[in-house]
């Protein structure tokens, strides 16, 4: 096949792991090419965050990841680490924020960093070719064979950067998972991660009227897991950074624990407005703590009493402490992959070096990003895992 061209590297999937490992090589001198079925690179990058990319966490370390094997993700994290990215950030003079919990957003457009990614990848010689369909690979003696829509193409190392099962309006396909499993690496059972609730149709009855209305809380997970964050209610169910975040962590059928009133003790705060105001009704007491419209419809379905504050017995006011404080919701399900952020599961990480991301069955075959199973918490961690990973298979192929 005379007409075969030959990279060092070739690299599928021109998104936030894929360009981070192509500038990686390709600044060590290799020969790379990186290939999209999309029309632009970076897709992902460009509508996270809200067009502003939160890219990476102040407080990215390996216990805000998913994966089977905890241990897997520090290795990666360590040699490439938040810092090391911010410091790319500012080399190209892109400014930003932090918005909350270490959240770094672009000041300007997540098109700031596509732009960074891509000057970097032209600085190291990489090239990159878009509109290319993957329509077959196979292992030969030294390296791989890739049948693609625009010809085919040899290589030494191949790395698969082509992401999970989220957002298919965005291209998202299982293409990497398959590519796993016809080279005999075990792939874990994938799932909707970070992701909005919805609601049995009792509760949607119930709190439909209340899309829109957002409100601090602590959630739990029946695992365990806790996270401080927003809760919104939707037309469709529960969202908001407190749900996406114990979405990774639910499993159908548990129940979802919310504490609607953090920090706050009901008890000790009824016995201060009771001694004030013992009048007033408890609807309008604790519209002074929650949104009105959402205490009105929980005395319109009778979850709370429609009394007046010295109307309440010992019974009645601990009842009430213990239900602001534990909130109970059976969510029906996910919105699925169609809004999700992340994908659980993936390839399994046994099956991969830590420091490399070197298929250990099949050398010269590289996962990296989020076609892994490597998940991580909802604020710029993921990215962080993009970038991470990106620069070990980089500096390895």
């Amino acid at each position: 096949m005379s007409d075969c061209k030959h990279h060092q590297v070739i690299i599928i999937g021109a998104g936030a792991a894929g360009l981070m490992c192509a500038l990686t090589a390709g600044y060590r001198g290799r020969d790379v090419l990186l290939l999209d079925n999309a029309k632009q690179l970076g897709r992902k990058i460009l509508i996270s965050g809200g067009g502003r990319c939160n890219f990476t966490n102040l407080q990215t370390q390996p216990s805000a990841y998913l994966c089977a094997n905890p241990h897997f993700v520090k290795s990666a994290l360590a040699r490439y680490t938040q810092w090391d990215f911010i410091d790319m950030v500012e080399r190209h003079g892109i400014a930003y924020h932090e918005k909350t919990l270490g959240q770094l957003f672009c000041d300007e457009s997540a098109k700031d960093i596509v732009q960074m990614l891509t000057t970097e990848c032209d600085w190291a010689g990489v090239k990159t070719q878009l509109r290319t369909e993957i329509l077959a690979i196979s292992k030969e003696d030294s390296g791989f064979l890739l049948h693609t829509s625009e010809g085919d193409y040899r290589c030494d190392s191949l790395v698969i950067a082509s992401g999970g099962l989220s957002m298919p309006k965005l291209g998202a396909t299982p293409f990497g998972f398959k590519v796993a499993q016809q080279f005999g690496l075990p792939v874990l059972p994938t799932s909707a991660g970070l992701v909005p609730f919805t609601l049995q149709p009792e509760d949607k009855a119930k709190f439909e009227c209340l899309a829109g209305i957002s409100l601090p809380v602590t959630v739990t997970a029946a695992c365990g897991q806790v996270f401080s964050e927003a809760l919104l209610f939707t037309h469709r169910g529960l969202s908001g950074p407190a749900v996406l975040q114990i979405s990774s962590f639910w499993r159908p059928g548990e129940t979802v624990s919310f504490d609607l009133l953090p920090g706050i003790n009901f008890v000790d705060w009824y016995k201060t407005i009771n001694a004030e105001s013992p009048k007033l009704s408890i609807k309008n007491a604790l519209s002074r703590l929650l949104p009105k419209r959402f205490v009105e419809r929980l005395v319109e379905i009778g979850e709370l009493p429609d009394k007046t504050l010295n109307q309440l017995g010992k019974g009645e006011i601990e009842a009430l402490a213990s239900y602001f404080a534990s909130w109970q919701i059976a969510p029906g399900g996910t919105e699925g992959y169609r809004t999700a952020e992340v994908t659980l599961g993936g390839v399994d990480t046994d099956a991969l070096s830590s420091k490399t991301m070197e298929a250990k069955a099949c050398p010269g075959l590289y996962f990296i990003g989020e076609v892994v199973d490597v998940t991580g918490w909802l604020g710029g961690y993921n990215f962080q895992w993009a970038w991470s990973s990106g620069h070990a298979a980089g500096e390895a192929v």
